[in-house]
């Protein structure tokens, strides 16, 4: 299984519907609450190839984008392949 983690904001409706998703495939992952930490949200837009908005969301380190990239490779079923589940 692949290791996921994701930045997120509590209150950030993006963020609940990524980790939506995640949960509903079985998906154990790392959550980074970055509220108000703005050392955070640098290391995060770093790591993130300057992206500034939640989620961020990494599977193996690369990162993917957020919410609605998420639900893209989900729709063009390509988010098992990179989650590592035999199809």
């Amino acid at each position: 299984m692949a290791k996921v983690e994701i930045y997120t904001w509590q209150s950030c409706p993006f963020c609940m519907r990524a980790k939506s998703l995640l949960t509903s495939k079985g998906v154990d992952y790392i959550e980074y609450a970055i509220d108000g930490d703005q050392a955070a949200r640098r290391a995060m837009a770093d790591r993130a190839d300057g992206r500034t908005t939640v989620p961020q969301i990494f599977i193996d380190e690369k990162g993917i984008g957020g919410c609605d990239e998420l639900h893209a490779l989900e729709d063009k079923k390509q988010l098992n392949t990179l989650l590592g589940f035999v199809n």
